[in-house]
């Protein structure tokens, strides 16, 4: 079953814990009892690949196995909302288009931010959301994340909604076109 960008998303859609072994190794029958646990219990949705998820702590073959797994573990049952959150605008590019192949409802992305004193202005911010939205069909959350540094206003987020068009439905593309994921 697949979950369409068409309709509203409405509920609960908590971020699912990346569970590790002892080692520090990724926990992956702890991740799947995660998963079935939290579908148990009703949730309309999950979100994995998050901060909660400890997305900072994830090379980049445990993200792709975590986000091969975790889709594949809730089998369409509920949509998952994937984080493809990066500084650079090429990986989360690269990010989104893995999660829309792997079968992700929505994509959560937090402006990007290169640490405490040297951030995007708004037209950068607003460029990396717009490559973004470009390269998926998938409809974008944004995630406002203190731990960025970077303050996203309310007439920013209104022009960023109003500039930048979050669902595949609300876009025309030429099946020719190649969106540009420069970083």
């Amino acid at each position: 079953m697949t979950h369409t960008a068409t309709r509203p998303y409405r509920g609960v859609f908590p971020v699912a814990p990346t569970p590790f072994t002892e080692a520090g190794e990724l926990d992956l029958v702890g991740q799947r009892r995660v998963l079935d646990c939290m579908i148990d219990q009703g949730v309309d949705g999950i979100c994995i690949l998050a901060n909660y998820s400890e997305q900072f702590l994830l090379a980049d073959d445990e993200r792709s196995t975590l986000l091969d797994v975790c889709l594949a573990q809730v089998a369409g049952r509920v949509p998952v909302i994937v984080t493809c959150s990066h500084f650079s605008t090429r990986i989360a590019c690269d990010r989104a288009r893995a999660a829309a192949d792997a079968g992700a409802a929505m994509l959560m992305l937090m402006p990007p931010y290169h640490g405490a004193s040297l951030r995007a202005d708004d037209k950068g911010i607003l460029e990396h959301f717009q490559r973004i939205a470009d390269a998926t069909p998938l409809p974008i959350m944004v995630q406002d994340a203190p731990l960025s540094g970077v303050t996203l206003s309310v007439p920013f987020l209104v022009r960023l909604a109003r500039e930048v068009p979050w669902s595949a439905t609300s876009r025309s593309r030429s099946p020719a076109r190649r969106p540009s994921c420069a970083a």
